[in-house]
């Protein structure tokens, strides 16, 4: 009972925060992530290291009126376009005015779309006529709106292709690097480190051999870059190693080499106000070049329309940059959708608060703790310990199963089956508040089981041309109709399209939780720790939710509610018909002298979603 009070306590504690958000939100968020080029690709030779007329390209245009609504209808709100700038590609487009790119320093046929090239362009790879590649892109975002929905696309704030060339750079724009003092390892206004008096030299990949070893004219071993620069993930070496990110350049931020900051931080109460109050801060201080460059970057996309930003691998850039930048953008567009990739838990608040993050990737609690459960290597317990480690931040956690850079569900890897992310799914989707993000191919249980060539298995190649065999059995030949699908391929999307909608649909997505897991735990001898339970209210809408995250077995489980509980949902003595959102069931909740009980029959990986 203890126990009880502390969770309420935690709630009530968390209300103003979380009201702060919610008088933002009209909707809980779904985003789905889709690599572009590989979205529309029907070709399925998927021959490794194959080129695009041997395996294949998806294009802008294969995203049709007729696919869009098909996302939309899967209850997706955002699409995340991943891969969209001018990334460094091992083809030939010197005809456009692009230079060819040295296989020395690309990884893949394709290219790393975390490798960027030119900011103010987009990859012609996936454009029907390169020359008009901005104007297709333009012509997606303006259908993806047309069809309901909002645009996401890639910024890469710590780094930018070995060999960048913004050969499209607005007028009075200067390109990066091109006024930096390449004398000294570190000046201010640099948009580099250097290595000064030392040429960069390629590391040594072993057998790891650009395009696999294949004849390139460019691939000799070599790169002309003198002086070097320090490598994307901080190495300061002239000659990184194979598992740095030597196809990149790290930005300097105004952080000097030995980590002091040569700009001016904020003070501390700026944690508690807005994004106007951060924007009048910065535009009257002197910030370092590289912060002015970004600003200009994003501001320019966000006049094409797109409508927010994934920031790559953010905690590598100071938070002070993200206060001054998403200010900006935020006093352009409020209502922009803002999220960063941060992995260290000991700074998502400094990310939220002084950054001015709307959301941050939830992948070292919510994902690491459900995979864990999944594989057998903790209980259910420790959802709870995860999710009131959040609790005041909850409603900015971005919470996923799959991205482009883990394992896909369906694998040995990680789950095993698709039918094994079912109960994941469930209690990742409805636990909070946040947005909800999966990966284009996930909702048809995609296995990711081929070798593409730089990209292994069991995870979606974001390096070569490559097929998605689940994924290209929904689109079948471009009818986007899930034609080619098995009978449960067809339903696990249909799981996916009713859990998402509801969560999207339901008020109490963005209302009160209280989870009845550890009173169960402690006082009823039907439950254990396979098990999952909690419930969501908000006015006189009311959900209770129980997984089951056993393979084996089948429970019997006469589930109970607290008289606290009961109380806080404004509940008396009578019986309630519960019925279930995910098939076509329904139970009944018993309240008795106070005291709630659900009988539920739960089979291996089932979850019911009741509502009342």
């Amino acid at each position: 009972m203890k126990h009880l009070i502390f969770a309420f306590a935690l709630v009530i504690s968390t209300v103003s925060f979380t009201q702060e958000k919610m008088n933002q939100e009209k909707e809980k968020k779904v985003v789905y992530q889709v690599f572009t080029r590989l979205f529309g690709n029907t070709n399925t030779t998927n021959k490794p290291w194959g080129t695009i007329e041997e395996n294949g390209v998806g294009k802008f245009n294969d995203f049709t009126d007729k696919a869009l609504q098909e996302i939309k209808d899967l209850g997706v709100t955002h699409i995340w376009y991943t891969g969209v700038p001018h990334h460094a590609v091992i083809r030939d487009y010197t005809k456009y005015g692009i230079s060819n790119d040295d296989p020395d320093v690309v990884k893949g046929r394709a290219g790393s779309p975390y490798a960027i090239k030119d900011y103010y362009q987009v990859d012609p790879d996936m454009a029907v006529n390169p020359e008009n590649r901005m104007q297709e892109f333009e012509d997606l975002i303006e259908r993806t709106h047309k069809n309901g929905m909002k645009v996401i696309m890639d910024i890469v704030p710590n780094h930018v292709a070995r060999k960048y060339e913004g050969k499209n750079n607005p007028v009075g724009v200067e390109d990066f690097g091109a006024n930096d003092d390449k004398t000294v390892e570190y000046k201010r206004d640099n948009n580099f480190y250097y290595i000064p008096n030392e040429s960069f030299q390629v590391p040594d990949l072993g057998d790891e051999k650009p395009l696999n070893g294949e004849t390139n004219p460019l691939s000799d071993g070599k790169f002309n870059e003198n002086p070097a620069k320090w490598t994307g993930n901080g190495s300061r070496s002239a000659k990184p190693n194979k598992d740095d990110w030597y196809e990149t350049v790290k930005i300097n931020y105004g952080v000097r080499p030995d980590g002091s900051k040569d700009f001016p931080e904020l003070p501390k109460h700026f944690a508690n106000l807005d994004y106007k109050a951060h924007f009048n801060f910065w535009k009257n201080q002197d910030v370092p070049d590289s912060w002015k460059k970004y600003r200009d970057i994003c501001l320019f996309w966000l006049d094409k329309g797109v409508d927010g930003f994934r920031y790559d691998v953010a905690e590598l850039v100071p938070y002070e940059f993200w206060s001054y930048l998403n200010s900006s953008i935020k006093i352009k567009n409020p209502d922009t959708f803002l999220v960063a990739e941060v992995y260290n838990p000991k700074e998502y608040r400094n990310y939220i608060h002084f950054g001015k993050m709307d959301y941050l990737y939830d992948k070292v609690g919510t994902y690491d703790t459900l995979r864990e459960i999944i594989q057998g290597k903790a209980s259910t317990d420790k959802i709870v310990t995860t999710h009131n480690s959040v609790m005041d931040i909850e409603h900015s956690m971005l919470h996923f199963l799959e991205n482009h850079d883990e394992h896909r569900i369906a694998t040995p890897e990680f789950a095993k089956t698709a039918e094994h992310g079912k109960p994941m799914m469930v209690v990742s989707t409805l636990i909070s508040t946040s947005p909800t993000m999966i990966y284009f191919g996930q909702e048809v249980g995609e296995k990711a089981e081929e070798d593409a060539g730089y990209g292994k298995k069991y995870r979606t190649t974001i390096f070569d041309y490559f097929g998605v065999p689940a994924h290209q059995r929904w689109v079948n030949n471009g009818e986007f109709d899930g034609g080619q699908l098995s009978k449960e391929e067809k339903e696990l999307r249909e799981f996916y399209e009713k859990l998402l909608n509801f969560s999207i649909q339901n008020q109490t997505m963005l209302g009160e939780y209280q989870e009845i897991h550890t009173y169960n735990r402690e006082s009823n001898n039907t439950y254990n720790d396979k098990l999952f339970s909690f419930v969501r209210w908000k006015d006189n809408s009311r959900v209770l939710v129980i997984s089951n995250f056993d393979d084996k077995n089948t429970y019997d489980v006469d589930l109970e509610i607290p008289k606290e509980l009961i109380e806080e949902m404004n509940l008396t003595d009578s019986k309630y018909k519960l019925n279930s959102i995910l098939e076509k069931s329904c139970s009944k909740l018993k309240i008795k002298n106070g005291q709630g009980v659900v009988t539920v029959k739960l089979k291996p990986l089932q979850s019911y979603v009741y509502e009342f």
